[in-house]
């Protein structure tokens, strides 16, 4: 059973065996493809999976680029370079992409054929490595199919990066969003500004639960853990990140915060503040911090330089660059800052945000990149025709980016924000936010149903977002992401290409895929509820009602159509 669900698949009668006599085969443009398959059968079957050069008398698992694409289902925008065909027959198996990627997402489709077990690092099993005669052929709906990681509220080391990169990789998930830069912490090493890790990435402690309110509804924060938290990346560490996960077709896309959410960049260096005679620390509580970035030039100098560092590091068509949640009291109740409005020709505290962003925007494309935001970089401002909108408060900022000509990532918060609670279960831990199942994930749909078939094409694809401010360790990472992931990934790889979304159908191929996490060691959370460890009594959260949510994302939608300030 097969996820995500292909386009077509025809099955025929027999198998084909692996054993001691089979050998992979690769063209040259596939060979890393061919060496990813020969790593993982050979760590769970124990087969060598080679032979004599040459030679013909052998079985062979041939991967091939197709010698002519057009044969192939067509993708996104016609493209086929992610489009596979899969044949396997009695005698043997061919693997035709339209490109490498396709191959790759091809070898993936084959492996999900054989035992779950051949996903294990060791040899459990000594037979049985067969796979079904079939021809499957199959191609993605969207060319952006994302996961974004908070790494910055708690640091997740790079072996876990390299976990989640591999985890991605099997459900054909070809984005990973880095979001490195927080009030919280600052986890990536920039050369020319040592602090920012060296101060900026550790913090005292860390608050526990969410805020609840006191008797007269102030909010507060319940507790706090007393423990020290923290951690970075080298520039060899991101540049082993990168290639890792480029070599399983997944592009990691960076992502530094601006103007707000800065808090552990001001700690390090206070002069980049709106108030530089104050020595911050980096923030130990979640939500947003009220200090900003000062709009003098050579704070956007500061940031400038530090994306010339990240765009080095990333090879990927876009750079982050935030954007959101940017308070603005700190702003109209300084003077300099007032001055520096009327200094550069502007209306108010809106257009300054918006400024600061198309400054950082306009230097990622004198790179010959590619600027992305958050929804609130529509606001206040004309925003460069090449910058991309990463539409989080509902749709509606993925409706007024299209219709200004703007390229959209939608990810949609009652949609696919992976930190949000599971069930209304007593023992859901940190019930965050309103209730996000598995079968809400399936049903997500980037493009907003208004759009019309010319203005569809510039949604590029969609992502959920993994925020951890209660994700503090990688066995929650797991819990909050599994199975909602496989889920995002048939929403964004077969959407209703494949035919009408069937959830029923799709639940019954997920429990036939759990066995193949858990022979990952993915620690999913299983349908029943938590389980026994996962269980938190007395930590806090805020649960929120679907009505409550729909009053926040209609004021919001109000906003940004007509480019007003966030409510």
């Amino acid at each position: 059973m097969l996820i995500p669900r292909p386009r077509s698949r025809v099955d025929g009668t027999g198998s084909f065996t692996l054993d001691e006599r089979t050998r992979v085969t690769a063209d040259t443009v596939a060979e890393p493809v061919a060496q990813y398959l020969q790593q993982v059968l050979r760590a769970s079957t124990r087969l060598p999976l080679f032979g004599a050069a040459g030679a013909t008398d052998v079985p062979v698992i041939a991967l091939r680029i197709a010698a002519d694409p057009d044969d192939l289902p067509a993708g996104p925008g016609g493209d086929r370079s992610e489009a596979f065909r899969l044949e396997v027959t009695t005698d043997g198996v061919v693997v035709t992409g339209g490109g490498p990627a396709g191959v790759f997402y091809g070898v993936q489709a084959l492996l999900q054929l054989l035992p779950a077990d051949v996903y294990r690092r060791g040899q459990v099993r000594t037979d049985g490595w067969t796979l079904p005669v079939t021809v499957v052929e199959d191609a993605p709906a969207f060319a952006w199919r994302g996961v974004m990681l908070d790494v910055a509220r708690h640091f997740r080391t790079k072996a876990e990066v390299l976990r989640l990169v591999d985890q991605l990789a099997v459900h054909r998930i070809n984005r990973l969003h880095f979001h490195l830069t927080e009030d919280q912490g600052w986890r990536i090493e920039i050369t020319k500004y040592p602090r920012l890790t060296e101060v900026g990435s550790w913090r005292t402690e860390s608050q526990v639960g969410a805020h609840v309110p006191d008797d007269d509804g102030t909010l507060r924060v319940a507790g706090r853990d007393g423990r020290p938290h923290g951690g970075s990346y080298t520039q060899d560490d991101v540049r082993e990140i990168v290639a890792y996960a480029a070599d399983r077709f997944v592009t990691v896309v960076p992502e530094i915060e601006t103007p707000g959410h800065v808090r552990a960049a001001l700690a390090a260096y206070p002069e980049l503040g709106v108030h530089p005679d104050r020595q911050l620390d980096v923030w130990t509580e979640w939500g947003i911090a009220h200090d900003v970035l000062n709009a003098e030039e050579r704070t956007v100098q500061f940031f400038r330089d530090v994306l010339d560092e990240v765009i080095a590091l990333f090879p990927s068509e876009y750079i982050g660059i935030g954007g959101d949640e940017c308070p603005k009291d700190q702003w109209e109740d300084d003077p300099r800052t007032q001055e520096r409005i009327r200094e550069l020709g502007l209306e108010d505290e809106e257009q300054l945000q918006a400024w600061i962003v198309g400054q950082l925007a306009a230097h990622v494309e004198s790179h010959g990149r590619r600027a992305f935001g958050w929804d609130e970089i529509l606001e206040g401002g004309t925003l460069s025709p090449t910058a991309t909108v990463v539409s989080w408060r509902g749709l509606q900022g993925a409706v007024t980016a299209v219709r200004r000509g703007h390229d959209v990532i939608s990810t949609p918060d009652d949609q696919v924000y992976l930190d949000y609670r599971q069930s209304d279960l007593p023992n859901e831990p940190v019930p965050v936010s309103i209730v996000l199942t598995v079968d809400d994930v399936y049903a997500f749909d980037p493009v907003p149903a208004e759009l019309t078939e010319a203005e569809r094409a510039h949604v590029i694809g969609g992502q959920a977002n993994m925020w951890t401010e209660h994700v503090d360790s990688v066995r929650r990472l797991d819990y909050q992401l599994f199975p909602r992931v496989v889920a995002l990934a048939e929403a964004l790889w077969s959407a209703d290409v494949a035919g009408p979304r069937d959830v029923g159908d799709f639940r019954q191929r997920l429990q036939h895929h759990l066995a193949r996490l858990d022979a990952l060691g993915v620690e999913y959370r299983h349908g029943s509820g938590p389980r026994p460890w996962e269980e938190r009594p007395g930590v806090p959260g805020r649960p929120q009602t679907r009505a409550e949510r729909a009053a926040y994302i209609d004021a919001v939608t109000a906003n940004i159509a007509d480019g007003g300030p966030t409510p």
